[in-house]
């Protein structure tokens, strides 16, 4: 299976609750446990042209020009600088690649994405550019595919992708998270599933179970999958109760569940922001390992 990844996910934001560490944690540990490098593939940055697929012309001129408003950077939540702006260019262009690879053979991983808080004319919650958004446009817009299903299991609401793709019928898109957490305005998916406060493995497998063939009932040619770690008990900024191991069979029922329908799945790591690094570090192995299972 194809891993996309870069060391300038490494991006250096200071003392922030979001560890961008983990990508290269990652991608170590799975080096460390029999991964090998003929694997990993690196990403470009995503064009400017494709991110305009997604992405307002005022608000990327604003990014280009280094002109975007105080009140505009506060609403992003992470340090500006030129560094910070390529890092997340770079990753778009990671799940642009993760989503061809996974056409082409059948799964891929990105170590790295998932920023589904960026809208089309502003960022927002740690994302800057919807790198999901924009690879399922430029697989459409290339007629890689025909239909693209987001299946966003990260703990807070995909507001930024439920908004880009509001009326577009090429895109389904599917969030189940958290209902009483950021973000306060939760723009309507295709499908939303909002569960309740310290929801354990088995309501959550319940629900996801429940939500999972309607994703197949739209025929999707591509699932984008952003497994986020963030629903863990111990995680800084979800409010649920899944276990390290129920976060496994979350992974497992979602790949198992496309395996079985023949769908290809690019997967995106999302959130995580556990108590100790190493659990959200471990999550995101978890989920990598699960496919690589699925893969063979």
């Amino acid at each position: 299976m194809k891993l996309v990844y870069s060391p300038k996910y490494d991006i250096d934001i200071g003392s922030h609750i979001f560890p961008t560490a983990k990508y290269a944690s990652v991608q170590k540990q799975l080096l460390e446990t029999g991964g090998s490098k003929a694997d990993i593939v690196e990403p470009q940055p995503a064009s400017w042209e494709d991110l305009a697929l997604v992405h307002a012309e005022d608000y990327l001129e604003k990014i280009q020009n280094e002109s975007l408003s105080y009140a505009e950077i506060v609403q992003m939540e992470i340090p500006w600088s030129e560094a910070m702006v390529e890092g997340f260019r770079l990753m778009c262009g990671g799940t642009c690649l993760a989503a061809r690879l996974a056409v082409e053979h059948g799964m891929a991983a990105h170590i790295g994405g998932g920023f589904h808080h960026a809208f089309a004319d502003h960022g927002e919650g740690f994302c800057i550019f919807n790198d999901v958004a924009v690879a399922a446009r430029v697989l459409l817009r290339d007629k890689v595919v025909r239909m693209v299903a987001i299946v966003d299991l990260d703990v807070h609401h995909g507001n930024g992708t439920a908004a880009i793709f509001s009326d577009d019928e090429g895109v389904f898109t599917f969030s189940m998270h958290q209902q009483n957490n950021y973000p306060a305005v939760k723009p309507r998916s295709d499908l939303d599933i909002g569960l309740p406060d310290e929801t354990d493995d088995d309501m959550y497998m319940a629900e996801l179970e429940r939500g999972l063939p309607e994703v197949l009932a739209y025929t999707p040619d591509l699932i984008i999958y952003l497994a986020g770690a963030d629903p863990y008990r111990l995680d800084q900024l979800g409010g649920l109760n899944l276990t390290i191991d129920g976060l496994r069979q979350r992974d497992r029922l979602v790949l198992e569940t496309a395996r079985s329908a023949n769908i290809p799945v690019a997967i995106t790591l999302a959130g995580g922001y556990a108590e100790r690094f190493e659990d959200t570090v471990a999550i995101h192995l978890g989920t990598i390992e699960e496919a690589m299972k699925i893969s063979v």
